[in-house]
């Protein structure tokens, strides 16, 4: 009933009683508008072609062209050269060894003295894509420019190779080394970096704006940056969207309640893979508040120019540099339903504390069994009589023989493989790729993919019935006291998860609960064990592709599916080794150790 009731908690946060409307919550952002003046649309236009002329001509990013341009509009121009050498290939974006240059200008506050700084960011990509997000920046840099009432410099910055270039930017302009980037560092500064926009964008109209919210390993920005978003789009007449969905009015319907569950869901399985939607991901790192928008070209009737496009803009920067200190009165803990309505951190734990609830009450079941079973049942008192009975004979009084208690040194051989199959799944894919290659016909990347594959199958034919060489480490309180242990390490392993990812958190408690509390030795051996694969971490992320699919309405076949499978393996390595993502450290040397151990009480004998 527990986990029943977890599971329609969850299915009810869609629903409008528990999904208030989204509201300003800081003073200085939320009460009048601002009068954008913003009328350099053609010029943006131009700038683009410029742009992409010069890029076509250069192979790459033009960055003579840019420096050029951005000191010729009155801004401090500074470029970063860095290089990036990846633990294995990445056969998606065809790179190993990667080198770029990132180029920014900076735009002194004629009214403070440089503490406090915004940043617009603008990705390089290859081909056409975003010109006109690169001549939208410079045209707003042109014309903030000419405006007096900057309290905070702003930064402009064209990123080079997208995530790679702005994490080495960001980790220069805070003088860190997180992810072993080389680069020549940062020659200028502005202040304190506030808040983030990066901005996507492809054409020279558009239909809509989807913002991209989720961060490095599931963070979020503060929800006012995305209500001071939304509150423009609205002021301009810009048709705005998230997860790709555009909100519906008619909340008390039964279709927009399903409409508002698919972007609820959407969100939850992005924001459970861990991976940065976008550069503003990388921000939030540093505490830095951020939002990605991408501009959408549809087929939609309605059209915005480049004019309509950098008002809002206009309007979010003149808004954040009214800001007296950074954002934090808002949530940093939601789900979104929609762009107008939101799910608070209070109003969605209890959908994952039923679900752990099941946890603690078979752990509480089976510390009682364990307790019983070794207890010795004590003989019955004598009823008292008026007269003396004679002793009886010492044999009578012996109590039965009691069983060998190893105690938890029988629960250490299992313990230590199954954590050393946790080991060898994060370390031996990138160490062993080399020796692969050269044993098998496959590129380094699929050495990779194919390595941890095979040890984490391996890892359920390992030998776990170890305990045996101890005496009475076979017997039933041992499977019990090793399933005691397993059930409160997930249950700790999950609840520090959800306080940190709580997508993550709750879709492998809604996995691997039912699992973990069924399992023992004891009972349908094929049923169980088949359950247990079914909750695997692998399965999930197997399962979660095939869902995010059918939920954006492009389904995919079993053989597409297990492609997109084998690449989200490999860019969760990626993502780790590059970015610092916890989502493969976590799924191997804490969630698959764990899940081995419940694997072994299924087979102890």
């Amino acid at each position: 009933l527990s986990y029943v009731a977890g599971l329609g908690w969850f299915l009810a946060l869609a629903f409008q009683p528990l999904a208030p409307r989204t509201y300003m919550s800081e003073n200085a952002m939320g009460s009048t508008m601002v009068e954008e003046q913003f009328l350099f649309g053609e010029r943006a236009l131009s700038y683009a072609r410029e742009f992409a002329g010069h890029k076509k001509k250069a192979g790459g990013m033009p960055v003579a062209w840019l420096e050029k341009t951005m000191w010729n509009l009155g801004l401090e121009v500074h470029r970063q050269p860095f290089s990036r050498t990846l633990p294995f290939p990445d056969e998606t974006r065809e790179r190993y060894m990667v080198k770029g240059t990132n180029v920014y200008g900076i735009l002194r506050a004629p009214r403070a003295a440089s503490t406090e700084s915004l940043v617009l960011s603008v990705p390089c990509s290859e081909g056409p894509h975003n010109n006109q997000a690169v001549g939208l920046m410079l045209a707003l840099a042109s014309y903030f420019r000419g405006q007096i009432y900057w309290a905070k410099d702003i930064i402009f910055l064209v990123n080079e190779h997208d995530l790679l270039g702005m994490e080495a930017w960001l980790e220069a302009y805070h003088d860190v080394n997180v992810t072993e980037v080389r680069s020549s560092g940062t020659l200028g500064r502005a202040g304190a970096i506030q808040a983030a926009i990066s901005l996507e964008l492809s054409s020279d109209v558009v239909t809509s704006f989807d913002v991209a919210v989720e961060g490095l390993n599931g963070q979020l920005p503060n929800l006012d940056l995305l209500n001071l978003f939304h509150a423009f789009c609205q002021k301009n007449g810009l048709l705005c969207t998230i997860q790709g969905k555009l909100q519906r009015s008619d909340w008390d319907s039964l279709p927009a309640y399903a409409h508002s569950l698919q972007t609820l869901l959407l969100m939850v399985l992005a924001q459970a893979s861990g991976r940065p939607r976008g550069d503003h991901g990388l921000f939030l790192r540093y505490r830095i508040e951020a939002v990605t928008l991408r501009g959408i070209n549809s087929f939609r009737q309605y059209k915005y120019d480049m004019t309509t496009v950098g008002k809002t803009l206009e309007g979010m920067f003149r808004k954040l540099n009214n800001l007296l200190e950074r954002l934090h009165q808002s949530y940093f803990f939601y789900l979104l339903p929609s762009l107008s309505r939101f799910v608070s951190i209070g109003v969605y734990m209890p959908a994952f504390g039923f679900l752990i609830l099941v946890l603690a009450g078979s752990a509480e079941r089976l510390w009682d069994g364990d307790r019983a079973a070794g207890e010795v049942r004590a003989l019955p008192l004598p009823i008292p009589c008026p007269f003396p009975l004679p002793a009886d004979p010492p044999a009578v009084l012996t109590t039965p023989p009691q069983e060998s208690r190893p105690g938890l040194l029988a629960l250490v051989p299992p313990l230590l493989i199954c954590h050393a199959a946790g080991l060898a799944l994060y370390f031996l894919p990138v160490l062993g790729q080399r020796v692969a290659t050269q044993h098998f016909p496959v590129s380094e990347s699929e050495a990779v993919v194919l390595t941890v594959i095979a040890i984490y199958v391996a890892g359920m034919a390992l030998p776990h019935n170890t305990h045996r060489v101890l005496a009475g480490g076979g017997s039933d309180r041992g499977w019990m006291t090793l399933k005691l242990l397993a059930l409160l390490y997930l249950a700790v392993q999950l609840g520090c998860l959800a306080l940190l990812n709580f997508s993550l958190g709750f879709l492998l408690a809604a996995t691997m609960v039912p699992a973990a509390a069924a399992v023992q030795p004891a009972g349908p051996k094929a049923l169980l064990s088949a359950l247990l694969v079914l909750s695997t971490p692998a399965v999930t992320l197997l399962l979660g592709i095939f869902l995010q699919r059918e939920l954006v309405e492009a389904p995919a076949s079993a053989a597409e599916g297990w492609q997109l499978f084998l690449a989200a393996v490999a860019e969760g390595l990626l993502q780790h080794h590059l970015y610092g993502s916890l989502l493969f450290p976590f799924l191997a040397l804490c969630a698959y150790p764990c899940w081995l151990l419940l694997w072994n009480v299924l087979f102890w004998k």
